[in-house]
Parts: structure tokens; sequence; C-alpha cells
């Protein structure tokens, strides 16, 4: 594998990019040259915090893109803002690395992939749940055939009252959606990831409002949120049907009349089952005539996020792509299939 130099150059300087600067920042041979956002704080904040001063700045990334020294992007923009940065970044000749969600939607996620495989560059996609020490070892067990063949999955990542009070995550048209596409794709990966990524048929959702587009009247950890830009669903739940015959439900939420937050996977095959979440790795079977549950005593200690970043510039350097975009487009037609079933009443074919 080849150690050379990588240059880093960011489109979006927000919250999500100063997490990324910092965990860049710790691998050796990389370098961020050049910083794009319109926002002029965003930039001064993240070159302030990580001393960045000999970085390039841009307010239009496509000038970036022309005029700067940078081997690879990492797009850190807002889920409306991912497809056309992603295009034009691969178009230049860059390697990827694009947050979650993919796209706002399965048509912009193919496009993105199609422009990925004729650049030949690395395309990655930002799902740091994937490397977590215990999904890891979970995904490690289904190889090693002590799940069998899969059954079904329940993947739950639900807020009591977890309304983002910043950004723009209650405004459909520049999200996509709420809690299903912000955090339910994230347990959606790590489902579909224990499971070596099955191709979803078919997905069924409803989608419901009734809390966060009206004036907040209880104590939130988050503080009040903007209610009158409110346009995504408080909780949304899936059925999801794949190719090889298993199923998954899906349960995402922002605000919910529930006891705890909840973000655990459980899956269940013919030889064994897995729940990886909140309470840590459990493994259940039959062993010896009796059933049997196996709880790890120590997994190790990974920084998911930073095994994440460290995965793409090994990438980039020659390694195998661990979160390729093609990853991502899956998950996102799981996510838009659950979407148009709920505006629909009707369960939608899914064509990755």
């Amino acid at each position: 594998m080849m150690s050379r130099h990588i240059r880093v150059g960011f489109i979006g300087a927000g919250g999500i990019a100063g997490t990324h600067i910092g965990y860049l920042k710790k691998i050796d041979g990389v370098s961020i040259t050049a910083l794009a956002d319109p926002n002029r704080e965003n930039i001064e904040k993240r070159v302030k915090d990580h001393g960045l001063g000999d970085a390039k700045i841009y307010e239009d990334y496509r000038r970036m893109l022309e005029e700067a020294e940078v081997d690879a992007v990492s797009i850190c923009t807002p889920n409306w803002l991912h497809y056309e940065p992603t295009i034009a970044a691969l178009e230049a000749g860059k390697h990827v690395m694009v947050e979650k969600p993919l796209a706002m939607n399965v048509r912009e996620g193919r496009r993105m992939c199609e422009a990925a495989k004729k650049s030949g560059k690395v395309f990655s996609i930002g799902f740091q749940q994937r490397f977590r020490a215990d999904v890891q070892y979970a995904r490690r067990l289904a190889l090693e055939g002590r799940l069998g063949k899969f059954l079904y999955a329940r993947a739950h990542a639900l807020r009591r009252r977890g309304i983002p009070s910043w950004g723009v995550f209650g405004q459909k048209k520049l999200q996509g959606g709420g809690p299903m596409i912000d955090i339910g794709v994230h347990i959606l990966d790590m489902a579909l990831f224990i499971m070596g990524m099955p191709r979803p048929v078919s997905a069924a959702g409803c989608c419901y409002t009734y809390l966060g587009n009206r004036k907040p009247a209880t104590t939130a950890p988050w503080g009040d949120w903007d209610y009158k830009t409110y346009t995504v669903e408080d909780l949304a739940a899936g059925f999801v049907r794949f190719k090889d015959g298993s199923s998954l439900t899906v349960e995402a939420s922002f605000a919910a009349h529930i006891e705890k937050d909840v973000f655990a996977v459980t899956i269940m095959g013919t030889e064994g089952g897995v729940y990886v979440g909140d309470e840590g790795l459990r493994f259940f079977t039959d062993l010896d005539g009796k059933m049997v549950n196996t709880v790890p005593a120590f997994l190790g200690n990974v920084d998911a996020f930073g095994r994440k970043m460290e995965a793409w510039i090994e990438a980039i350097r020659g390694a195998e792509n661990p979160s390729p975009g093609e990853d991502g487009l899956i998950i996102q037609s799981i996510l838009d299939g659950i979407y148009e079933s709920a505006e629909k009443g009707r369960e939608i074919a899914i064509k990755v």
C-alpha cells in the first residue's frame, strides 16, 4: 500500500467538517489544504480551531476544485448539497468522502456512483457505525456462519425528545426527510452491514408528525426547535423485503412517547441471533442441547469515526474501500421506498 501524501479539501465547513478535520490531522501524511463554504464564519472557526492558517479559503467550491492543490475532497454540506459538489469533485479527478445520507434520493445517488465509476476515484460514504468494534464482531459471526441464514432484523433509532434545535434538520426540502433519513440511515447501515448488504426488493412505511410542528410545550434536552419551519416526520416506521428472502423492520424518531432513547439492531438467523446496541453485544444460539446467550468480555477500544476517516485515506492509498458509495445507494433506495410508501399508502417495489 502506498503511503503517499494526501492533500484534502473541504466543501462545507460546518460542525461535522470540524470533526473530519480533527481526525484527518491525526493521520500521517495527510494535510488540509483548502476549505470552501459561502459562510465565512464557518471557515474562520475551522481555521482557528484546527490551526489551518496555510489552507486556501474559498466561497465557491468550484473555484477550489479548479485552483487548489487537493487530491481528495470531504463533502460536509447539508443533504440537499451532496449531489452537485460530489459530481463536480469526481469529474475534477478527486477522491471523495460524502457524509450520510448519500443524497436526497436514489436518482441523485445513482448518478453520483456512476460518476465515481467513470472517474476511477475512491468514493466513500460516511457510515461510521459499521466500524464499531461490536458491529465488526457481529459481522464476523455472520461470516463464520454462526448466525446461519438471515431471516429477520429489527433496527431502532429512537429518540424520546431529540428534535435538533440547530441546522435545517426540520426542513424536508433541504434534508429529504426527518429522523428516518437522519438517524435511521445509521441504524440501517448497521443492520445491512452485518447482513452483508442484501438487496432490497420492496418497502412499506408510515410517517407521523404530531409534535415537531407545534410550539414546544415540554422541556427538551436540546432546547426549543423552530416548529414554524418543521416539515419532516417525528416518527417513521418501515418494513423491508430483501432478495434473499430475509426482511427487516426499522423505526426512527426525533420525538416519540417511549421510555428512553434506543439505538440498537437485533438480527435473527437459522443458527443464531445477535443484538448490537445500547446494551452492548449479545449472541444467542443453541449449544449442547441448551439455549445459550454469550456476552463478550471485551471487544477492544475503537473510535469508529476515526476509523472511518482512516479507512478512506487507506483506500485512496490502495486498500479496499470498506464503505463504498454503492452501499449508500442501497440504503438510499430503502429510505426512498419508505417515504414513497408513506405518501402513497402501499408497498413500493425497489430497484437499486
